[in-house]
């Protein structure tokens, strides 16, 4: 089970106008390319470091503004300068092996974040793709300008990237590891690219992230644990495990992005969707299990058991 502590923020910075980052004031033992899980009354979500070890800046976690999302927009609103929240981690495996080799880097949106964290801690200079909507959603655009030179791809100028397009801009590195990271489409249409541009399966390394749910229905969701049975409001778009731990309750899980499985719970009945799964298998679905994690309701009453 992850440890929560209080953590400090020493400032807010505003990345544009949907985007912050969270300097922390924590002396924190992380790797680049790690996240921090964030609990908020609205619930608890994971979100990259942007910082690096050992160059001496404050560690700073960022967080995008996702319409109709309740914890981003909870921290994008309500959090300041001096305010604590409760954080656990580092965590997560998305770190180079070797921090003098030349990687390919490719970012969408706001999966620049970890990647953020890499850059810096690079002895060599490597090649960033970096996608997104328009120049003014460029999270980072500035200090990027002054740490390496980047390929941007912008959807409002370009359309949206396809398979083919990034093939002929990413073949001229093919013999580099590559580090993608951003939500599914683009993580699909990155790894996709890089296979028809002759990079190997194992060398192409992924984080993805589910963007925060803005729909859904509320719901009930009545949660036997601990020999007992419980019956949860649920609101529409929240993620089961969030409604769980918020009910004072002590579920299991670990990663929060639908990665390890630590969350997974038996479904007794109604209908959920999950919005990330990269563990489960048909065998596990057909046995009853789903991610608690990623799980938003989508009938009027789920039952779930851990038992």
């Amino acid at each position: 089970m992850p440890v929560f502590r209080p953590v400090r923020v020493a400032a807010v910075i505003t990345e544009t106008t949907d985007a912050c980052s969270l300097v922390l004031d924590a002396d924190l033992d992380y790797l680049p390319g790690q996240y921090l899980t964030v609990r908020t009354p609205a619930g608890a979500r994971c979100y990259s470091l942007a910082s690096a070890p050992g160059t001496g800046e404050a560690p700073r976690i960022t967080v995008k503004r996702v319409a109709g999302g309740q914890v981003s927009n909870w921290i994008c609103d309500r959090v300041r300068a001096g305010d604590t929240l409760d954080m656990a981690g580092p965590a997560g495996t998305f770190t180079p092996r070797s921090f003098d080799d030349e990687l390919l880097l490719l970012a969408g949106g706001s999966g620049i974040t970890p990647i953020m964290g890499i850059i810096k801690s690079m002895r060599c200079v490597p090649v960033l793709f970096y996608a997104n909507r328009d120049t003014d959603s460029i999270i980072f655009r500035d200090e990027l300008a002054g740490l390496l030179p980047v390929i941007h791809w912008l959807d409002r100028e370009q359309g949206v990237p396809t398979a083919d397009a990034l093939k002929e801009l990413l073949s001229p590195y093919r013999s580099r590891e590559a580090f993608v990271c951003g939500p599914e489409p683009f993580v699909a249409v990155a790894e996709k690219a890089l296979q028809l541009a002759g990079v190997p399966a194992e060398r192409i390394r992924v984080e993805r992230f589910a963007l925060e749910p803005a729909g859904g229905r509320a719901a009930v969701a009545e949660v036997e644990i601990d020999g007992r049975s419980h019956m949860l409001p649920w609101a529409a778009g929240r993620r089961l495990l969030d409604v769980i731990v918020d009910a004072g309750l002590n579920p299991p899980w670990s990663c929060r992005q639908g990665q390890c499985g630590a969350c997974a719970v038996r479904l007794v009945s109604g209908e959920v969707t999950l919005v990330h799964n990269e563990i489960l298998e048909e065998e596990d679905f057909a046995d009853g299990y789903i991610l608690a994690c990623q799980a938003v309701a989508v009938s009027d009453h789920v039952k779930v058991t851990y038992h």
